[in-house]
C-alpha cells in the first residue's frame, strides 16, 4: 500500500528534523497556518518572517503545555511508523490508504486464530526499542482515537485535505470502536479517591511545611470541585479572595472547558471548611502572599518555584504510597472521586458540575464509579417497597 506522502531518503523512525520545533513543525512552512478557533485561515506565506513567527507563537500559547506535549508525542510516533511502515520520511498530506494502513497495524480484528492486528512483530519490536511504544501489541483503543485526532488536527491547522474526514476512514474507526465494545474491551480509569480514602492520604500530612503544603493541596483540589492537575499548579494568589473566617473564593480563569477565560459564575469556586483552614495554614507556614499558591520546597525548607502538573501528579502517587491504599491512582483521581462522592451522597448533578466545570451532563456521568451507583435510589424500589410494607405492619401491631 503506497503512502501519501512524498518519496525521500530512507531515514531512523521518527527522526525528522522539522519536529523538533513543535507537534506540526514538520509541515513546510509555505502551507498556511488556520486559527481553528476561529475557522479562518491565515496566509503566512504573505506575511513577513516576523510575523509568520508571531501567528505560530499565537497559534501555541492558546494551547495547554500538556497538549502540546501529546500532540509531539502523537506526531512522533506517526514519524516512526511511517518511517519503518514506507521506508520514507513522513510528509503531509497523508493519503486515504496510508491512514487506513495505520488503524489496522494498530487495531485488533477477530479472526479464525484469535485476535490479531496486521503490525509486523519486527516493526512493533524497533518501535519499542527506540521508545516510541511502551509494550508489545497493538495500542488501546483511546490511544489509537488519539493518534488519529492529532493527525487530522496537523491536517487542519495547515489547510490541507483531511484524509482523518474521509467516509473510509470515518467508517472504520466507527466499526473499530463498535467490534471493541462488543468484545467487553471499556478503556481503562483511575481509581477514584473518594472521601473515605482521601482521609487516609490526609493522615500522612504532618505538620512540616511539606505535610502543610500536601494537605493544603489535596483539600483544595478535591473539596473545589476536583481540579485538574493543570488547574492546582497554576493556582495564583491574585485569583484567591478571603470572604469570611475559613472561607475562600478562588476564581478558575482559564481550565480546559474554560479555554477562553470568559466569566461565568460557576468560575467562583468555593474553598471552606477544612480545606480553608489548610490552605490558610500552608500560605501562613511558607509565607506567601503573592504569585504562585502552590511550591517545590527545597533541602532546608526553603520554598521555591511552582509546582508542575506532573509534581501534582507525584505528590498525589507518594500520599497514596505513603497511605498503603490500594488502586491504580494519580491525580485525576481526585477530579473522579470528587464526582463519585457526590453521587453516593445524592448531591444533585447541576451543583456537582458547577463545581467540577463540565457542561454535558454525560461527561461528569462518565465520571460516576460503581459505587456511587449503588447509592442510587432507583436500585431500591422494590426494597423500599418492601420496607413501607413492614413499617406500616409494625405500626398497625399486625405480625
Amino acid at each position: 500500500m503506497a503512502a501519501g506522502s512524498a518519496a525521500g531518503g530512507h531515514a531512523a523512525p521518527g527522526d525528522n528534523p522539522r519536529m523538533r520545533n513543535g507537534p506540526f513543525s514538520m509541515i513546510p512552512q509555505e502551507q498556511p497556518l488556520e486559527d481553528t478557533k476561529q475557522g479562518s485561515t491565515l496566509p503566512s506565506a504573505g506575511l513577513e518572517p516576523a510575523a509568520q513567527q508571531a501567528v505560530r507563537e499565537l497559534l501555541r500559547e492558546g494551547e495547554s503545555t500538556n497538549t502540546r506535549n501529546s500532540y509531539q508525542s502523537a506526531m512522533r510516533y506517526w514519524a516512526a511508523w511511517h518511517a519503518l511502515r514506507f521506508e520514507r520520511q513522513m510528509q503531509l498530506p497523508l493519503n486515504v490508504p496510508c491512514v487506513l494502513q495505520f488503524i489496522i497495524d494498530h487495531a485488533q480484528r477477530q479472526t479464525g486464530a484469535g485476535l490479531a492486528s496486521e503490525m509486523p512483530a519486527h516493526m512493533d519490536r524497533a518501535l519499542i526499542e527506540a521508545g516510541y511504544k511502551a509494550r508489545e501489541g497493538p495500542l488501546s483503543h483511546n490511544t489509537l482515537v488519539h493518534r488519529m485526532a492529532v493527525l487530522s488536527k496537523a491536517h487542519q491547522v495547515h489547510g490541507l485535505p483531511n484524509p482523518c474526514q474521509d467516509g473510509a476512514v470515518r467508517e472504520l474507526m466507527s466499526r473499530t470502536r463498535k467490534a471493541y465494545a462488543r468484545r467487553g474491551e471499556q478503556p481503562a480509569k483511575k481509581d477514584a479517591l473518594t472521601r473515605d480514602l482521601l482521609e487516609q492520604l490526609l493522615d500522612t500530612c504532618d505538620d512540616s511545611l511539606r505535610g502543610r503544603r500536601d494537605r493544603a493541596l489535596l483539600l483544595f483540589a478535591w473539596s473545589s470541585g476536583g481540579r485538574r492537575r493543570s488547574e492546582v499548579a497554576g493556582a495564583d494568589m491574585r485569583h484567591l479572595r478571603a470572604v469570611g473566617p475559613q472561607e475562600f473564593i478562588y476564581t478558575l480563569a482559564h481550565s480546559k472547558t474554560n479555554q477562553s477565560g470568559r466569566d461565568a459564575p460557576e468560575n467562583h469556586k468555593p474553598v471552606t471548611g477544612r480545606a480553608a483552614q489548610a490552605l490558610a495554614d500552608w500560605l501562613r507556614a511558607a509565607a506567601i502572599q503573592e504569585g504562585p499558591i502552590f511550591r517545590r520546597i527545597r533541602k532546608g525548607g526553603h520554598v521555591g518555584e511552582p509546582l508542575s502538573p506532573a509534581a501534582v501528579r507525584d505528590i498525589v502517587k507518594q500520599r497514596c504510597a505513603l497511605a498503603g491504599v490500594e488502586g491504580d491512582f494519580s491525580a485525576h483521581s481526585l477530579r473522579s472521586g470528587f464526582v463519585t462522592e457526590a453521587g453516593r451522597q445524592n448531591v444533585p448533578l447541576p451543583d456537582t458540575m458547577a463545581l467540577t466545570g463540565h457542561s454535558s451532563v454525560n461527561t461528569v456521568l462518565g465520571y460516576f464509579r460503581a459505587d456511587s451507583a449503588l447509592s442510587n435510589r432507583a436500585a431500591r424500589l422494590l426494597d423500599a417497597g418492601d420496607d413501607d410494607a413492614a413499617a406500616a405492619a409494625q405500626g398497625s401491631g399486625r405480625p
